[in-house]
């Protein structure tokens, strides 16, 4: 039930809770029925309702309407968070209060975009550490949900970005126990693109580390799931780190030009600026013979 909406019609009624009540129930009533304390009785809220000229039906058609608000605000911010654009992600993420959330899947998803966020800006390792945690050690202390795996990718870069590849490794290899039981009944879209980024900045950390054949692996995975599942978002990012791995193998010239023209192929079919100006830096330094290839 929606209270805030029956607190804003009363104000905007410009209606004192003393009025409001009058006839009906206590003020004390009311004051603990807007302070979220207590549920009067279904005939005392009705008589509240239809004084402010609205219905308990409304209410409740209200909250359901504001859960819906808040799951395609945090859908949103994911899509920010998967094409770089951290500033206005963190933007929208700041109006938000997650005490407010009363789901525990979008308290989840709140705190892995929060928290993963943070490691990719280099954020405070305490900020990122409390937000993931709190996946799995609260939120999914069995650690059943794609939650907890997105919450270990965080931690994972977060110790990247700080140069302990150790522990970031140690993180990394959870990432891959998931990537490598992935179910095999149909998932949504939105699994999909996160069970990619998960993909993408493993085999990207594998390269980092010269560990080419792992990062070879996940990226054939990657492209794969792409092919089967119709998702082309993260096409562009995965053809770049294969041209990358590409280049560090040494392999023919031919091979590392054809994966540039595909890398810049789907990140202009996906609008993927990022990858372009990461293409085009790559080009660059190939020119001025600063990487070297076969």
């Amino acid at each position: 039930m929606n209270v805030t909406c029956f607190i804003k019609r009363r104000k905007a009624l410009k209606m004192s809770q003393c009025k409001l009540c009058d006839g009906i129930c206590t003020q004390a009533t009311l004051s603990k029925f807007e302070s979220n304390t207590h549920v009067p009785s279904l005939t005392i809220l009705t008589q509240l309702c239809a004084r402010l000229g609205m219905t308990v039906e409304e209410l409740y058609q209200a909250e359901e309407s504001t859960v819906t608000q808040l799951s395609g605000a945090l859908d949103d911010i994911e899509k920010r968070l998967m094409m770089e654009d951290y500033c206005q992600a963190f933007q929208e993420l700041a109006v938000i209060d997650p005490d407010q959330i009363q789901s525990v899947v979008a308290q989840m998803q709140f705190y892995y975009l929060r928290g993963l966020m943070t490691a990719l800006t280099n954020g405070h390792v305490i900020d990122v550490s409390y937000d993931l945690s709190l996946i799995f050690n609260v939120l999914d202390p069995k650690q059943k949900t794609i939650f907890t795996s997105l919450g270990f990718l965080g931690m994972a870069e977060m110790y990247s970005r700080n140069h302990q590849p150790k522990r970031a490794q140690a993180y990394f290899n959870k990432v891959k126990q998931f990537l490598s039981q992935l179910p095999d009944e149909q998932q949504n879209e939105q699994y999909y693109l996160r069970v990619l980024m998960m993909v993408y900045y493993t085999a990207e950390f594998e390269m980092t580390q010269q560990h080419y054949a792992d990062s070879e692996r996940l990226i054939n995975i990657g492209v794969g799931l792409c092919s089967e599942q119709h998702v082309t978002f993260y096409l562009p990012d995965l053809k770049f780190l294969a041209t990358q791995c590409a280049i560090a193998l040494h392999r023919p010239t031919l091979t590392v030009q054809g994966l540039m023209s595909e890398t810049l192929a789907f990140a202009k079919i996906n609008q993927n600026e990022v990858v372009e100006v990461k293409l085009a830096a790559l080009k660059r330094q190939l020119e001025k013979g600063q990487l070297r290839e076969a």
